[in-house]
C-alpha cells in the first residue's frame, strides 16, 4: 500500500497556506469563512483547502467543516 502524501505550500508575501491532499483536477468554492476556500473534484470530493490572511490565526484558532 503507498503512503498518503499531503502538499503544503506557504506564500509568506501573499499571507497564504494551501494543503493538497490529492493533486487531481478540480476547482476552488468558497465555504462558511471568507478566509478559507476549498478544491473539490466533480462530484464534490475534497482535494484540499488554502488558507487566505494566515497570519490573522495567531490570534484565534479557525475551525471550518470541508
Amino acid at each position: 500500500m503507498a503512503d498518503k502524501r499531503v502538499k503544503v505550500w506557504f506564500d509568506p508575501e501573499g499571507d497564504y497556506l494551501e494543503v493538497m491532499f490529492d493533486q487531481r483536477p478540480g476547482y476552488f468554492r468558497e465555504t462558511e469563512n471568507d478566509q478559507v476556500m476549498e478544491k473539490v473534484d466533480e462530484q464534490g470530493n475534497v482535494l484540499g483547502f488554502s488558507v487566505m490572511r494566515v497570519s490573522t490565526l495567531s490570534k484565534a484558532p479557525l475551525e471550518v467543516a470541508l
